[in-house]
């Protein structure tokens, strides 16, 4: 069964946003963002991954929402079997992000080996949906 492991924020201010999940729920910081594409936070309560992006292009934040948007960006599903994932998200006539994912595996390196590499997909009413087989930093297993 897929999990919910990462949820994204957009952030103009990355700096205030962390420290307020990490002030008012002790998240613990788990990791820094720093680069062409976005700088900020990842943050876990041991479980969830939060991202706190301040996004740099509006190719990696999407056009629909480009640089300036603030406010919940994507939320991502830890699977089994990538590959079985894609082929459902394409069945049922989901399709890839594939600027965004583009942009991103050209700065992180492509596939679902390594820790936070997910592929984006579009999800139904402009939901954008991060499908990950390894997961997010912070998260745990289960």
């Amino acid at each position: 069964m897929a999990k919910i492991k990462h949820i994204a924020i957009a952030s103009q201010d990355p700096d205030k946003t962390a420290e307020f999940f990490k002030s008012v729920f002790d998240l613990k910081e788990v990791g820094k963002v720093e680069s062409a594409n976005a700088v900020g936070y990842y943050l876990s309560d041991g479980n969830v991954n939060m991202a706190i992006l301040n996004f740099q292009n509006d190719v990696v934040a999407g056009e629909e929402f480009g640089v300036g948007y603030a406010g919940i960006h994507h939320i991502g599903f830890q699977v089994d079997d990538a590959e079985a994932t894609e082929v459902k998200l394409k069945n049922i006539g989901s399709e890839p992000r594939d600027e965004i994912n583009k942009a991103l595996h050209s700065a992180m390196g492509s596939g679902h080996g390594g820790q936070n590499v997910e592929t984006k997909y579009a999800g139904p009413e402009g939901i954008m949906i991060d499908i990950s087989q390894s997961g997010w930093v912070g998260t745990d297993d289960d």
